[in-house]
């Protein structure tokens, strides 16, 4: 699986928001994160737009999380600036028609989804603002092979 600038930026900035008391300027994300400006400003848009935060504007303004850390996922923020988890060949995985030999690859991309749903939709904003992830993000960064890169 292969995260986007996009997304990536969209979840460290949700975790800030988490993180942070309300209403916290754009600017102060940016820099926490380091995020370019004006690309966390249409991130923000989106979030805003897909429910997920409100924001006020003036002086006293900012984004704020518009629903409890522990109500979003990681899942959540990623589909809304990504769309959904797992796409082969811009198609979902369960409407692909393959035949002969290849017909298990079906099976493959499914459990390959459900697999990244597994982590993704396990996680929330308050688990990583209080640095305390689920025990299924904790098995699996344990095993020594988690982190060789192949």
């Amino acid at each position: 699986m292969r995260l986007s600038a996009k997304a990536d930026y969209a979840c460290r900035a949700m975790a800030e928001l988490a993180a942070s008391d309300p209403p916290t300027k754009a600017e102060r994300v940016a820099t926490a994160q380091e995020i370019p400006l004006k690309f966390l400003e249409n991130i923000l848009l989106d979030l805003k737009h897909a429910g997920l935060l409100e924001s006020q504007r003036g002086g006293d303004g900012g984004y704020w999380l518009a629903r409890d850390a522990s109500d979003i996922t990681l899942a959540d923020i990623i589909r809304v600036v990504e769309g959904p988890l797992a796409y082969v060949r811009g198609q979902r995985p369960e409407s692909l028609d393959y035949s002969g030999v290849a017909e298990p690859l079906k099976d493959v991309w499914v459990a390959l989804r459900a697999n990244v749903r597994s982590v993704l939709e396990s996680v929330t904003l308050a688990q990583i603002a209080h640095n305390d992830l689920p025990d299924v993000v904790q098995e699996l960064v344990a095993d020594v092979k988690a982190w060789q890169s192949h």
